[in-house]
């Protein structure tokens, strides 16, 4: 309620769909309007010289005027009844920032489309009409002819569906007459496509011709009999019949379902084993939603996902799925955005940044592999996906579906608590079962000779699937781990007295603890053991395939790695082969073994289990075993039945055990007690502070000056401050790096501590040059 005499102002935007939003006005809300305006609501203000009425939105609401109050204008009206999709995306926005730390200006630049202002009134698009099966022909000829720019752009089309055509000449080299064919022989259709003048967007989208045909009946039917599903070209197929449930899935649907109703804001964890059919599970909840006349938002975590996902979306539901992701244009993304904004999609499939898709009826978001890191932003603000969707879910009245067969410890621990609904799949789909998995102790292949990145057991296994004509992966966690020390004789590892996590070598002979700053001198000998073989492991996917060619000349193989994904059709051109059967070994790192699906692969193999089991990271354990239990999971998902190998020079570890006997609760149990006895998440809390400056001398007095700062305005409640110390990799573009850690049973400290400190930063000049980030419980 509002008090006598105050005075509010209101900070605003005017033009959320701008490329250059980066500036905020702020006007005085009148006394009548003062109990309606909140964040996110959208006004009309009087703007420019002459004070002609436009909409805006505004951001925040503060009793702390930039003007002089004479100077400041005031809101004209409320517009509408209501919030917009757009009012609700930008109080979304306002929570990213308060939670994760950031300006509001960059908190709308996460969560707002945007679109290029250089775009012209009108351009021609290129839509595709024939149904996918279709066009995967006309692409397999095209490719055999040599037809390259044609296989480019159909390459592109089966990626999104929609795409400017001066971009796609530019991109494939396609020319005139071959589109011109293109076009009349019905595969693609060419259109203009209009800007309106205000800037909000197309005023026509022709959809493909299946949507026009209204060819998705995904409404099912209420007495229960099996709905029909139109696809393109493909004929009428009964849902019942083609997308059968099995008795556990069925279980699963049931109950969160019935949650739904009982509890609608409680947050889904459906944990299934690899090869359960979890995706099956999303889309019966899909057609749900979709009977309601609302929109879908499944999240995955990697951009290689897309095309299995989106595949089978596709089969089901038609044209009425996008997708989204980051080497789609500017153009092309702004396009799908207005698509789904206008009701021409109903479904989004993409990574991370598709949660803020501008459905104005979103009533489901799904969260497919939802312990990956990916789901965590690394530009600021550092949100959480899996959090922020949440919130969105909130604010829409929507539902949350996280998805994993190796779900987060923080997500365990909320189902333990019962924050979250915990549904389990316990079995693999049809006839499929768990692969048998064989750890081999690296130490022992060492004392007996065989200094290979292959051991003896994987070797005879690869030899028997070649034979067998049969598909193998092998899966070397390389990206994003490197510098621990440890003995190849007894398998110790460098690790920090008072952090509990590995030392990270440096070139200056220094091991240096990346959370608190302890260091100490490198050593040649095994502290445990006396062995002289103690040093860093240094090992790639390029020498990986290199060896294993020697090894084996006869076989086909393909390696998939950030080198050989570049490029928008990178990850798919890997994965279609490797699904034709052009190949006989895929080899490659953590992108090979996230939710993919091949019914030939029998065999995986683990070349370095270690590698991300000693990273310089407290979640180190938990991503291994996430790891291990997903490599092993590509195997046996066919006919035939599976067989994985784990290579180690820790077979001990409670991680590597627990994976290879796909046993959450033992490895959970271990990981909680570990966490609550060095006051990690979920037992507490922990907010990490990245400081980085061109200018090392700077960074170090800053950093300095902002731990003493911390310091002195700390709680009482058990707050305790670590470093500042070197990040793990101390500097990047020319950038030094520092982070300062802070830990507390309470998250309410941490995030007071960390506005404190931004009021500090922003009073103080000295800081100008210093980049600062903020990451909550990562």
């Amino acid at each position: 309620m509002e008090q006598k005499g105050r005075k509010l102002y209101a900070d605003v935007i005017v033009d959320i769909s701008h490329e250059r939003l980066d500036r905020v006005y702020q006007y005085r809300i009148p006394a009548g309007m003062q109990a309606e305006i909140i964040p996110g609501s959208c006004v009309e203000v009087p703007f420019g010289r002459g004070n002609r009425l436009i909409r805006a939105y505004v951001t925040a609401v503060r009793e702390d005027a930039e003007l002089e109050d004479d100077r400041i204008k005031e809101i004209h009206a409320v517009s509408g009844k209501g919030l917009t999709i757009e009012s609700r995306l930008i109080r979304l926005a306002a929570w990213i920032r308060q939670t994760y730390g950031s300006t509001m200006i960059q908190a709308l630049h996460t969560v707002l489309p945007v679109r290029d202002r250089n775009l012209p009134r009108t351009r021609k698009q290129i839509c595709l009409l024939s149904d996918r099966q279709a066009v995967q022909k006309q692409l397999e000829a095209a490719r055999k002819k040599g037809h390259r720019a044609k296989a480019r752009l159909l390459e592109r089309l089966l990626e999104v569906p929609v795409i400017d055509q001066a971009e796609a000449v530019r991109q494939t080299g396609i020319g005139t007459a071959t589109l011109k064919k293109l076009s009349q022989d019905g595969v693609i259709r060419i259109f203009e496509e209009g800007m309106d003048g205000s800037g909000s967007g197309m005023e026509s989208y022709p959809p493909p011709a299946a949507m026009e045909a209204d060819s998705v009946n995904a409404t099912g039917a209420s007495d229960g009999a099996s709905a029909e599903l139109q696809l393109a070209g493909a004929g009428t197929m009964s849902v019942s019949q083609a997308f059968h449930l099995t008795e556990p899935q069925q279980e699963a649907v049931s109950r969160i379902l019935d949650s739904w109703i009982r509890a609608p804001q409680k947050p889904v964890l459906l944990e299934g084993v690899t090869g359960s059919g979890k995706t099956l599970v999303y889309m019966e909840l899909t057609e749900e939603i979709l009977r309601q006349g609302r929109q879908v938002i499944v999240l995955i975590p990697e951009i290689a996902l897309s095309w299995q996902i989106e595949n089978r979306f596709r089969e089901r539901f038609g044209e009425a799925v996008i997708t989204l992701h980051s080497r789609m244009s500017k153009s092309e993304r702004y396009a799908c955005y207005e698509k789904a904004r206008r009701g021409g999609a109903k479904i989004v499939v993409g990574p991370r940044s598709a949660l803020f898709t501008p459905f104005s009826n979103a009533g489901l978001i799904i969260i497919d592999e939802e312990q990956e890191t990916s789901y965590r932003s690394e530009e600021t603000p550092r949100y959480d996906a899996r959090e922020t969707a949440i919130m969105r879910a909130k604010l829409e009245g929507a539902h949350v579906v996280m998805g994993s067969a190796t779900p987060s410890v923080d997500s365990a621990e909320k189902c333990r608590k019962g924050e979250y609904l915990h549904v389990r799949l316990p079995e693999r789909f049809g006839s499929a079962r768990l692969p048998a998995v064989q750890i081999v102790d690296m130490r022992q292949e060492l004392r007996e000779g065989n200094r290979s990145m292959f051991s003896r057991a994987l070797q005879e296994e690869i030899r028997g699937r070649l034979a067998r004509k049969e598909q193998v992966m092998l899966f070397l966690n390389k990206r994003g781990f490197a510098g621990f020390i440890s003995c190849r004789n007894c398998g110790t590892v460098l690790k920090c007295p008072h952090c509990d996590v590995s030392l990270t070598a440096h070139r200056d002979g220094m091991l240096v603890c990346h959370y608190c700053g302890y260091r100490t001198r490198q050593t040649g000998r095994c502290p445990s053991c006396g062995s002289m073989h103690i040093h860093g492991f240094r090992a790639g996917t390029e020498k990986a395939e290199a060896a294993l060619a020697q090894m084996f000349p006869q076989a086909r193989i393909l390696r998939m790695d950030a080198d050989t994904t570049k490029g928008k059709e990178g990850h798919d051109r890997i994965l279609r082969a490797f699904a034709a059967g052009e190949a006989d070994v895929l080899i490659g790192t953590q992108m090979i073994v996230k939710g993919h699906d091949f019914p030939k692969v029998t065999l995986v193999g683990v070349l370095l289990a270690d590698l991300s089991l000693y990273a310089n990271d407290y979640r180190a354990a938990e991503r291994t075993y996430q790891l291990m239990v997903q490599a092993v999971g590509r195997a046996g998902r066919g006919a035939a039945p599976g067989m994985a190998v784990i290579q180690t020079y820790s077979p001990d570890h409670y991680s590597i055990q627990a994976a290879a006997k796909q046993n959450y609760p033992a490895f959970f149990s271990q990981e909680m007690q570990l966490r609550e006895l060095t006051g990690y998440p979920p037992a507490a809390h922990l907010l990490a502070i990245h400081i980085s400056c061109r200018d090392e001398e700077k960074l170090d007095r800053a950093a300095g000056y902002m731990a003493r700062y911390l310091r002195r305005v700390q709680t009482g409640r058990q707050v305790r401050i670590l470093g500042p110390a070197p990040e793990a990799i101390a500097k990047v573009q020319e950038y030094y790096r520092q982070v300062i850690s802070v830990k507390s049973s309470h998250a309410e400290d941490l995030i007071r501590m960390r506005r404190l400190l931004e009021s500090y930063i922003e009073i103080n000049s000295g800081f100008q040059e210093i980049r600062v980030q903020y990451d909550l419980d990562r």
